[in-house]
């Protein structure tokens, strides 16, 4: 029986490329934006920094912030019926609906 090569990120290619127009440095707007305790937020990794990204399993997903966590922010997610809470930096998220 064979053994699985790679990590995390394995076959990803497509989930973490940018468009042509969005390579480059990231905004700091993004990189320092704020939420707060019960805002919604959609999930969105940035493929240029690593540090702070979650699982590529929860991209395009929506959660609601419970708390932060030194610069990061803790993000409830519903993943198949189990709430999972996932630490994420600010720049893999986008403001939500309220």
């Amino acid at each position: 029986m064979g053994k699985r090569i790679g990590g995390l990120k394995r076959k990803s290619r497509h989930k973490l490329k940018k468009e042509r127009r969005e390579k480059g440095k990231v905004s700091v707007s993004r990189f320092m934006q704020s939420f707060k305790a019960g805002q919604r937020v959609h999930l969105s990794i940035e493929p240029s920094l690593h540090k702070g990204d979650y699982h590529t399993k929860f991209v395009g997903k929506t959660g609601i912030v419970r708390g932060s966590r030194g610069k990061c922010y803790e993000v409830a997610v519903n993943d198949k019926g189990k709430e999972k809470l996932l630490i994420i930096h600010p720049v893999h998220l986008k403001s939500g609906s309220d």
